[in-house]
């Protein structure tokens, strides 16, 4: 029997030293499966079954739930309302705290103490937040009607949480307001990495503050950005506590979001298959954004790289 040749044990150890990595994540990666695929797993055999509203299965029904789910207007309304929520409050989240960012990222007397106040917000619990804004609200005796009538913007009290137009509004600008404390978080964190040389080699070629934002903030932020409009995207698409304590979703179910909902009819009107194939929709409609964003992010990485490589090619 003859030993294996040198090469042999090479490609031998190269091999094991691939699947290192792999093998220190497996555990973890084990557990998180198991966290997060039984969940889903029971929200399918659910979502396939007539539920009392006590929870019991009663009987096989396949795709039964999701067709009446699928049948009813108010999905349908909840849906376009949710891209309209998700988009709105993201899109206003970022445009708000890359200033906010940048100027917190700035050496000034006070920086500290400044950045302590715009994280705040992120330490009081969403619900709270949530009813304060809706006693500020209140028509009667609101605190934002007594400032306006004061100031005398106003000649009489609104009622801002009772028509659906006015009250969806309200609640896109609080949930931008929450929202803004976590992505701020993420784009000074980006900031804080940024080499200045480039900036001070920008001021020296006569760069402006504008073209210094648009040619070398913007494109060394863009992984920073990213990961916050990712992380957003989940977290305000699942967002339950603002429109459910401002409005439980009304008045006449008018600003109903799918998360909202979903809760109704699991909670007030006891229909947990219904609610099971709705949760079910909202994950894949999550996993779908997210495989579509980060694919599309990977293109335009590599289109980006292109470049670079064919120059370093010609040198």
């Amino acid at each position: 029997m003859t030993a294996p040749k040198a090469g042999a044990w090479g490609k031998m150890a190269n091999r094991i030293q691939k699947s290192v990595p792999m093998l220190m994540i497996l555990p973890s990666l084990l557990l998180a499966v198991l966290i997060i695929g039984y969940p889903i797993l029971d929200l399918a055999w659910t979502s396939s079954q007539e539920v009392s509203r006590f929870g019991k299965l009663i009987g096989f029904i396949g795709w039964g739930n999701f067709a009446e789910v699928f049948a009813d207007p108010l999905f349908w309304e909840s849906l376009s309302r949710t891209g309209i929520w998700t988009l709105a409050v993201v899109a206003g989240t970022l445009v708000i705290s890359m200033p906010v960012a940048m100027i917190l990222n700035d050496d000034f007397y006070g920086r500290g103490v400044a950045r302590v106040i715009v994280m705040l917000p992120w330490a009081i619990s969403l619900t709270m937040t949530a009813v304060v804004w809706r006693w500020a609200l209140n028509g009667r005796s609101g605190l934002l009607n007594a400032t306006l009538m004061q100031a005398g913007i106003i000649d009489q009290p609104i009622e801002w949480l009772a028509t659906a137009g006015t009250a969806f509004i309200v609640e896109i600008l609080v949930g931008i307001l929450v929202s803004i404390p976590f992505t701020t978080t993420i784009l000074l964190g980006g900031l804080s990495s940024m080499p200045q040389d480039a900036y001070e080699a920008a001021v020296v070629d006569g760069a402006t503050g504008w073209h210094q934002f648009r040619y070398i903030t913007l494109p060394l932020m863009k992984p920073f950005i990213n990961i916050a409009i990712v992380l957003n995207v989940i977290y305000v698409f699942n967002s339950l506590p603002i429109i459910w304590v401002m409005t439980e979703g009304g008045p006449a179910n008018g600003t109903d979001i799918l998360v909202t909902y979903l809760y109704k009819l699991a909670f007030r009107f006891g229909q947990l298959g219904k609610a099971a194939a709705i949760s079910l929709v909202m994950f894949g409609v999550l996993l779908i954004f997210t495989i579509l964003y980060v694919a599309l992010i990977s293109r335009n990485d590599a289109d980006d790289a292109a470049p670079e490589a064919e120059v370093d090619d010609e040198h």
